[in-house]
């Protein structure tokens, strides 16, 4: 049976959502239906979401309740479902109060910033160079890049690029291997210069031939002995030139994204 989990905030929810989702992780087998509640910053909110959580609970398994409301108010409101309510401010506040011999400030907070902090901005700049800097777009100003990406079409630059400046204030440029290149194992003039950050990514081609089916079904582009070849020939470039890598087949966003942190020492700008 569906077991519905409500994610609670006062503010967007990020944190609340992260932590929930890493939690829920470790139940594969539960069958699980997300709510998502951000801003619930009055009591007449709050009171609404009471509202539905019993609602769920009247007529099935009794839902589980994830929060970060700041808030004893509300948060107390809340609370009254009478159901499972995991509070991560609670869990965590209290014994770093202890730990720091201080109270806490208790005060709403965003994950990303505001738009008037510096972290707001470095993160958005971070943004619009990896958009500007998407796929080989625009290989002008590789020199402002943290980290370039490279590989065959559809390994996952884009995404990769896109989480690690909107998470970690990093300006990740992507650029792609073409035939041309893979052909002659030599890398695009444009990031010749550019050697020490580049970060190379493989897949399986089996992985590849699926995803591109799906674009471009039928197509040369598509069929397994062109996804064969572009991943033979991309680890072997790789290889040739001592280019790091990894290969995201059966990797998140997240791991990959991680390890590309790691093996470059780049440090996070943003929180």
């Amino acid at each position: 049976m569906t077991r519905s989990v409500f994610f609670v905030s006062d503010q967007t929810g990020i944190t609340v959502q992260t932590l929930g989702q890493a939690l829920l992780a470790h139940f594969p087998d539960a069958a699980i239906e997300r709510v998502d509640i951000p801003f619930i910053d009055s009591l007449q909110k709050a009171e609404q979401v009471l509202s539905r959580i019993r609602a769920v609970a009247a007529v099935g398994e009794p839902p589980i309740v994830m929060c970060s409301i700041v808030d004893d108010e509300l948060r107390a409101v809340i609370k009254r479902s009478g159901v499972l309510c995991l509070d991560v401010l609670e869990t965590f506040i209290a014994p770093l109060e202890s730990a720091f011999g201080m109270a806490a400030r208790h005060q709403a907070s965003s994950t990303h910033g505001s738009p008037e902090s510096g972290d707001y901005e470095e993160r958005i700049e971070a943004i619009n160079f990896s958009l500007a800097h998407d796929d080989g777009v625009d290989g002008k100003h590789l020199a402002e890049a943290d980290i370039i990406l490279i590989g065959v079409s559809r390994s996952g630059k884009t995404p990769t690029s896109l989480y690690l400046s909107l998470q970690f204030g990093i300006r990740a440029a992507n650029f792609p291997l073409t035939e041309e290149d893979l052909e002659n194992q030599t890398l695009p003039k444009t990031l010749l210069p550019h050697r020490n950050k580049l970060f190379g990514l493989s897949i399986d081609p089996m992985r590849i031939h699926r995803i591109r089916e799906e674009r471009r079904p039928g197509s040369r582009y598509a069929s397994l002995p062109q996804c064969q070849f572009e991943a033979r020939q991309a680890l072997r470039l790789y290889q040739r030139l001592n280019i790091p890598h990894l290969d995201s087949t059966h990797k998140s966003i997240e791991e990959i994204s991680t390890t590309v942190i790691q093996q470059f020492g780049l440090k996070r700008r943003v929180f």
